[in-house]
């Protein structure tokens, strides 16, 4: 399963995460669920009833090193509402821990279909990137604190970072933009926190040394795509700032599609 084609194959992988996380600001998930899911059952060595588990737990656990490196950021330049942040966070984390329950009892095709919808979703707010009408004013804690729990479910059930839902929330309460990225940057550490928390107690069962997985987190994998992920990111910032993003962003979107509909057959 690690042999030197596959590290090769990995390193590669998380290269690739950080340049599109740094270019176009999206969440590791969207790219290494599919892939990941994918070099499993390629390698044949994952029972098939665990990849989408382990390639979800994996994907995940990467995100809350990405996610404490553009909190800090952030956080420096005073763009991080931590009153909102301090109203979502609990529900956020009760979400995720919850998602990552009802993951462990569903199957790898269960969790692929899941997958691929939200896919849509996000494809869709991709390519069609319009503007749309705002709120007047914040919503209430009680609101904020519900849109937690729900964000942090369906994010850490198809291991996203939630900005894709987080940013366009808070821009529709009329928060400025460069806030609203912030704060959802800032969310998204507890999220994959509890995410990865999540997915290594539920997946207990599956721990083992043959694999080097911790719950339905393959340790090496993990470190791999999160290190280079995290060494290629700047590259993808710098190039957001002399390619054209609106067109990468719509083929990015169809490539989504294209490589989530993979997966899908592949469990078929």
């Amino acid at each position: 399963m690690f042999s030197p084609e596959s590290i090769i194959l990995y390193i590669c992988l998380g290269s690739f995460v950080g340049i599109i996380a740094g270019l176009l600001g999206i969440g590791g998930g969207v790219i290494l669920v599919p892939a990941l899911s994918s070099i499993f059952i390629m390698q044949g060595v994952i029972p098939e009833a665990n990849i989408m588990h382990l390639a979800l737990g994996t994907s995940m656990a990467t995100i809350v090193v990405t996610s404490s490196s553009s909190l800090r950021a952030h956080h420096k330049k005073k763009g991080v509402l931590w009153d909102l942040f301090k109203l979502m966070t609990p529900g956020i984390i009760i979400g995720a821990l919850l998602a990552t329950f009802i993951g462990s009892f569903l199957s790898s095709f269960d969790l692929a279909i899941i997958f691929i919808i939200v896919m849509i979703f996000v494809s869709f707010k991709m390519f069609f990137n319009g503007k749309k009408e705002s709120s007047k004013e914040m919503f209430p804690p009680k609101v904020q604190a519900t849109a937690g729990f729900f964000i942090g479910l369906i994010s850490a059930l198809v291991s996203l970072g939630g900005g894709v839902i987080n940013v366009p929330y808070f821009l529709w309460q009329n928060i400025e933009p460069k806030k609203a990225i912030g704060t959802s940057a800032a969310l998204t550490f507890p999220l994959a926190l509890s995410g990865t928390i999540g997915y290594i107690i539920n997946g207990w069962s599956f721990t083992s040394l043959e694999h080097l997985s911790l719950g339905f987190v393959l340790v090496p994998v993990f470190l791999i795509v999160s290190f280079f992920s995290f060494i290629f990111a700047p590259l993808g910032v710098k190039l957001a700032y002399t390619l054209p993003i609106n067109i990468i962003k719509k083929v990015f979107a169809c490539l989504i599609i294209l490589v989530s509909v993979k997966m899908l057959i592949s469990f078929v």
